[in-house]
């Protein structure tokens, strides 16, 4: 049980950190509302690395249904396993969701705008084009999983240094494809919070968009997580 134990904290904590900026940026009465793009992309990146560090060893530290499919697909995860980790994750991207709302509810309230409530929770097109969201999705996931695979294999990298990559990957994905979906490219750290935005007793929630949410973050970042690793693969380095 360790492995799924390990996905179900580590996902919690990857969104309680992420969303959490979301709310600490954007939300009235926040006391670093405004801060910007920057610091949400950046903190993104560290809600990925702590946990990362905390758990790799427990499990992988995946906290992504799209890398944990592209992982079975080439071979390096066990396909028996799959089930079990999605869950895991989805229900820890839950879990941190309401966390968040619980930390920032005074906040929650002081926002009138449903959209800025939604948007702490799970990602959204800028332009809503369904065939380019899914594509800008599955760009961002692609670089995310590639490169992790390149990470991977480098010889003499030490397992503390290839997380101080998968930071830097997931920072430079967002300051250069944020704007276009909020580069969810992870399933479960869009679907966990959208639920829970969906069943939380929110001021004003307004709708959860699952029109949206069940088509691109989900498969946009597995079109693009699997790409990677038979491209990956197919390459003879």
């Amino acid at each position: 049980m360790l492995p799924y134990i390990a996905e179900f904290l580590g996902t919690m904590i990857l969104i309680i950190l992420g969303d959490g900026v979301v709310a600490n940026v954007n939300l009235n009465k926040s006391g670093m509302k405004g801060a910007g793009a920057v610091q949400i992309t950046f903190a993104w990146g560290l809600a990925v690395l702590l946990p990362a560090f905390i758990f790799g060893e427990a499990s992988g530290a995946s906290f992504n249904p799209a890398l944990t499919i592209a992982l079975a697909v080439d071979g390096s995860f066990a396909w028996s396993m799959v089930p079990g980790y999605i869950i895991a994750q989805i229900a820890g991207a839950f879990v941190g969701g309401c966390i968040v709302y619980l930390l920032f509810k005074g906040q929650f309230d002081a926002t009138e705008d449903p959209g800025t409530k939604l948007g702490v929770f799970c990602t959204g097109p800028s332009i809503a084009n369904t065939g380019l969201n899914i594509f800008s999705e599955a760009v961002g996931t692609f670089i995310l999983v590639f490169a992790i695979k390149g990470i991977g294999n480098v010889t003499g990298l030490s397992t503390g240094v290839d997380k101080l990559f998968v930071f830097g990957i997931i920072v430079s994905v967002g300051m250069s494809l944020g704007g276009l979906t909020g580069y969810a490219i992870n399933p479960a750290r869009d679907l966990g919070p959208r639920l829970a935005h969906a069943v939380l007793p929110i001021k004003g929630k307004g709708d959860s968009n699952f029109g949206y949410g069940l088509v691109v973050p989900i498969i946009g970042p597995i079109i693009g997580a699997i790409a990677a690793v038979l491209l990956y693969g197919a390459i003879p380095w």
